[in-house]
């Protein structure tokens, strides 16, 4: 078993880790962009906030194997091919980008209007109140919202194996549906749950620090 089990583990730490890069590339900028060009923000641009916010509820609206299904012509671009591991990494990425920008906006709002304003009323550039004062502050929270993604990618890339994806939700899908090796099928589950758990853990104990400090 565990032939089987260690391969898919590692593709599975291979979407994730890199869809959890990618989606942050994408969605972190859109994150800051929500809250600061909001009305009554430090750079309001209300025409580039709606722009925003709205396709990011429309990414937000479609399930996950449908946009999958939908972007295979960008993974063929991208990567060559639809179906496999890597090619996986496309719509898993675009589609934890929106969410990670709503976690990213959510994080930074929890952040004192009141330091916002004394930045900004010491001449502090947009910038620097961005660099300097809202991700500092939010940082906590922040590492919670990354935490969160993993986790969603994590069942993100389960739900992939159904359509050829690869990970340890194909492996439990290919043995435990088709084969009817159960065994399989709750030693994949059993690894994705302590998967999960693990980096909760481990997102927790470094929020809490960071918190303290």
């Amino acid at each position: 078993m565990l032939e089987l089990l260690i391969p898919s583990l590692l593709q599975t730490l291979y979407m994730v880790f890199f869809s959890t890069l990618f989606s942050l590339v994408l969605g972190f900028p859109m994150g800051i962009l929500l809250v600061i060009t909001e009305k009554g923000s430090i750079w309001e641009k209300p025409t580039l906030y709606r722009l925003l916010d709205g396709i990011i509820n429309i990414l937000r609206s479609f399930p996950f194997l449908i946009l999958m299904i939908l972007l295979f012509p960008l993974s063929r671009l991208i990567v060559g091919k639809t179906i496999g591991t890597t090619a996986t990494i496309v719509p898993l990425s675009i589609a934890a980008a929106p969410f990670v920008a709503r976690v990213i906006e959510s994080s930074l709002k929890e952040v004192d209007r009141g330091v916002i304003e004394l930045g900004h009323s010491i001449g502090a550039s947009v910038p620097q109140i961005i660099f300097k004062i809202l991700i500092p502050e939010a940082m906590p929270s922040l590492i919670m919202g990354v935490t969160l993604t993993v986790i969603n990618l994590i069942g993100y890339s389960a739900m992939a194996g159904a359509i050829g994806g690869g990970g340890l939700g194909d492996l439990a899908i290919r043995y435990g549906l088709y084969r009817f090796q159960t065994d399989v099928m709750v030693a994949a589950v059993i690894i994705i749950v302590l998967l999960v758990q693990g980096i909760q853990y481990a997102g927790n104990k470094l929020a809490s620090k960071i918190s303290k400090k």
